[in-house]
């Protein structure tokens, strides 16, 4: 207690010197919360969107062959999969399923590829929370034969509210079919995935295909702790083998991507496809990777220079306090006891400045959030997979922040430290300057 005493009188003796250090580690503490909150709002944004857009935290997928050379991304007995969910699956907030389709979206001068959704609007608990709409409304998708834009897709085929759109595709035995639907909602963008997702009811999917009333696309699987999404797939593959469905090979890849693969193989019939969301996206979590390689190489430089300063300020304050150091010595203080008194220094300015960094990093986060600063280009919409800025504070990567602060300040104070016990009592009483 005495030393930390003495360490804090120490400090604020400092003076200038001590405020500047201090500042120097309240701007990088902050600049670690920003960067952390950046982080953590992408990787939720890109959780939220994926599993309200294209996927749950767990997905059972896949394939329906009428023929060996032709694959559909269809799924039957619907019914009998959401019932073993129910019964095997612990943890579950919600099931859902969803019919898939790709096809061309024509208007009356354009046309698009889409990714089709069919949906029960009733069923979908995260869609009206994530996707904001801009013109229409959710409820009139209850009626087959509608559907929803995204403002970008209204956009290139330059559709509006209440205009009619056809929907054209193979069905499952390779015959084109056309369906028309008309545009009930508009809703602003999330990022890629709002550019190729279009939502519509399942049951014009299936007119659209030609498909049984009890076949979809893939039963999506929410979880209370979306952590356990791996192990939840694991599980349910004994499972769904026990019940003679026949399941293809693990493959962590987007069903989308696994067309060609499902296509050359010599099999007609079902085979059921077992995802998690992280599979389903994984095409985009390189930009959650090269943020955080890139966050930590701008880190490192700057806790380098950090560093530098420390020791710099150290060996002057040193200096200025060779005879107070010597007295030190002189009165009974061991080597061990001035080492002990520069790193309580060191360690105090750390989690002063750290925590007052902190708490700056906090308060700028929430109240970017509450602005709402909305991402005027479409590239970064596209990355970040929302429009508006969206920073994320986790208690836990707010006292990591500050301790590693701390932890680096108390380093860097150890060569200083350590050449402050190495000096003579008796030199150092009578050093000049």
């Amino acid at each position: 207690m005495t030393t930390l005493l003495i360490a804090l009188r120490n400090l604020i003796q400092g003076g200038r010197r001590t405020v500047l250090l201090a500042f120097a580690l309240v701007l990088v503490t902050f600049l670690l919360i920003m960067l952390d909150g950046i982080s953590a709002g992408l990787e939720a944004t890109m959780i939220r969107s994926a599993t309200t857009l294209s996927s749950g935290h767990v997905n059972i997928g896949g394939f329906y062959k009428v023929t060996a050379g032709q694959a559909s991304p269809v799924v039957t007995e619907i019914p009998k999969l959401r019932a073993l969910v129910a019964e095997k699956v612990e943890g579950v907030d919600f099931v859902i399923d969803r019919a898939r389709g790709w096809a061309r979206v024509v208007s009356e001068t354009h046309s698009i590829w889409g990714a089709l959704s069919g949906i029960d609007i009733d069923e979908e608990r995260g869609l009206k929370d994530v996707v904001e709409l801009l013109e229409g409304d959710f409820d009139a998708l209850r009626a087959d034969g509608t559907v929803m834009l995204f403002t970008g897709q209204a956009k290139r085929i330059n559709a509006k509210l209440g205009d009619t759109l056809t929907l054209s595709a193979p069905t499952m035995g390779g015959v084109n079919n056309t369906v028309d639907v008309r545009v009930v909602a508009i809703a602003r963008d999330v990022g890629f995935l709002s550019a190729i997702n279009i939502f519509m009811p399942k049951n014009t999917v299936r007119q659209l295909y030609q498909m049984r009333d009890d076949a979809s696309g893939a039963v999506h699987i929410y979880l209370k702790d979306e952590s356990r999404a791996a192990e939840v797939s694991e599980a349910l593959r004994p499972e769904l083998a026990a019940l003679d469905f026949r399941l293809m090979d693990v493959d962590p890849r987007p069903f989308w991507m696994k067309f060609e693969t499902a296509a050359g193989e010599d099999w007609t019939g079902q085979k059921l496809d077992l995802t998690t969301w992280r599979e389903e996206v994984s095409f985009l979590l390189w930009i959650l990777t090269g943020f955080a390689t890139l966050r930590w190489l701008l880190m490192t430089v700057i806790f380098v220079v950090i560093v530098v300063g420390i020791m710099n300020t150290l060996y002057i304050s040193i200096r200025e306090r060779t005879r107070e150091i010597g007295t030190l010595r002189a009165i009974g203080m061991t080597r061990w006891g001035v080492r002990r008194l520069f790193l309580a220094e060191a360690i105090l300015l750390g989690i002063g400045a750290g925590g007052i960094g902190a708490l700056l990093g906090v308060a700028t986060s929430l109240l970017v959030n509450a602005a709402r600063i909305h991402i005027p280009m479409e590239a970064m919409q596209a990355i970040m997979m929302t429009d508006v800025v969206h920073l994320e504070v986790r208690g836990p990567d707010v006292a990591l922040s500050i301790l590693i602060i701390t932890v680096v300040t108390a380093i860097a104070a150890l060569l200083p430290a350590n050449l402050a016990a190495r000096l003579r009592p008796a030199g150092a009483i009578h050093h000049i300057g």
